[in-house]
């Protein structure tokens, strides 16, 4: 292990980033975050990785040394994606607000942790606007602290490195002055017939591609109550991309850890119970368009899924995105469709429950497009990526199942999220009660 560079994830969630980092070829040694129940995910999929359970505001950099028992190793990359909702536009000192923190103590523990590199990810929506001067000031701290930072910034889609999903996210990536600025990464997939017919680009997974090969959940009674069941046998033959989400080639780990996981079961699949009403609706949406009552987008099979989203946290209501209507059963996709839609491998486990689950996909970065950064990332500090020599054990299951406060015991931190407001919430009860009756009223009218 002492022979792969080490990295850092901040604001670490489930691990897209982790997992992408780690499959160029980087071990990540460290992972911060805030949420208790993401943590246990994180730490079941990375049990090499040191979690530390707590915000960044209250990280230094000696810490996650210490935590992760990496001494005064060099560290190649700091990476993450700050949360986006609360950063403030005004004034000329954007980084001083105390509602930009987060983003400031991204910068400080780059430093601190003396990285050779960082990357930046977040929405395209900073980008825009006033947004702008936000992102400059960011580039100027890190310019203060004798960083070089490659401009302009890129917004990478991650339909163009692999992904079967309309995803666009900005990227800022830096490294110290006196360093080969890495590049942002070439597309590796197109669906333009010329370029992927003349060898340029590799062909684009299409829905069917990515979720073809799974059984129908409906037929499954177990996954009514529970998220994983036995294969059943005989499935679908899967795809080339897959295959490569079941492991079934040795090039499938890239160059991350194997892990012992049992190809047996399907996880990560419990199941949605529709009324007959829904269904018929969602049978009657043609593919690629949206379901004129619940708005749910329904995945065209030979095209892409729209982006997946995460919904609202309980501070904030606790209201889950939609997740798209299947393009041939009349159902909601599965956490685990979710996650072949996005990327993730098939040993990669999610919060059993539908709702954390779906937020742990929804929050994150597409491992294949973190993969694609992080190998420029690699190339251009001049590391020589090494296959790991070994495979990894899962966590527990039991990490999988736990509720917030089951989770902030484990980890022995207080329950982070606000209390509701429960005026709000009721309120937003009431509406949603009153939209669901009319829905079904106009269902039923002749």
């Amino acid at each position: 292990m002492n022979k792969r560079p080490i990295a850092v994830d901040l604001f670490a969630g489930v691990g897209g980033m982790s997992l992408g980092f780690e499959q160029a070829g980087f071990d990540v040694v460290a992972a911060v975050e805030i949420d208790p129940i993401h943590a246990a995910a994180h730490h079941y999929n990375f049990p090499q990785s040191k979690v530390l359970v707590k915000s960044v505001a209250g990280v230094t950099g000696k810490e996650i040394r210490e935590v992760a028992g990496i001494g005064n190793r060099a560290v190649a990359v700091v990476f993450g994606g700050p949360p986006c909702q609360g950063f403030s536009l005004m004034g000329p000192r954007m980084l001083d607000d105390p509602r930009n923190h987060l983003v400031r103590d991204f910068v400080r523990l780059v430093a601190e942790l003396d990285a050779e590199a960082f990357v930046l990810e977040n929405v395209r929506g900073l980008t825009v606007g006033r947004h702008q001067e936000f992102l400059m000031s960011v580039v100027c701290a890190f310019q203060e602290l004798r960083y070089t930072v490659r401009l302009p910034w890129q917004i990478l889609n991650a339909m163009d490195y692999g992904v079967p999903q309309d995803r666009q996210r900005l990227f800022l990536m830096g490294c110290k002055s006196g360093l080969i600025l890495p590049q942002y990464p070439d597309p590796t997939t197109s669906g333009d017939m010329d370029l992927f017919g003349a060898g340029k680009v590799a062909r684009r997974p299409t829905c069917m591609d990515a979720i073809g090969d799974l059984p129908d959940v409906e037929l499954l009674q177990g996954l009514l109550d529970g998220d994983s069941v036995p294969l059943p046998i005989p499935q679908a033959p899967p795809s080339t991309y897959a295959r490569e989400l079941r492991c079934a080639d040795p090039g499938s780990w890239h160059l991350g850890y194997e892990r012992k996981w049992d190809t047996g079961t399907l996880t990560a699949s419990m199941r949605s119970d529709h009324s007959a009403v829904s269904r018929r609706r969602f049978r009657a949406t043609a593919e690629g368009s949206v379901e004129p009552v619940s708005r749910f987008f329904k995945l065209p099979s030979l095209g892409v899924s729209n982006t997946l989203r995460a919904g609202t946290d309980a501070a904030r209501g606790a209201f889950t995105s939609p997740r798209p209507i299947h393009y041939h059963h009349p159902r909601c996709i599965t956490v685990r469709e979710m996650a072949r839609l996005h990327g993730y491998p098939d040993w990669f486990r999610f919060h059993v429950t539908k709702w954390h689950g779906a937020r742990q996909v929804g929050n994150s970065v597409p491992p294949p497009l973190a993969r694609a950064v992080a190998g420029s990332l690699m190339r251009a500090l001049g590391h020589q990526p090494v296959p790991p020599g070994f495979a990894l054990s899962l966590g527990s299951p039991s990490l999988l199942s736990m509720d917030m406060e089951a989770a902030a015991k484990f980890w022995n931190v207080p329950v982070p999220i606000r209390k509701r407001d429960r005026k709000s919430g009721a309120r937003k009860r009431r509406q949603a009660e009153v939209e669901a009756a009319m829905a079904s009223a106009k269902d039923e009218m002749p």
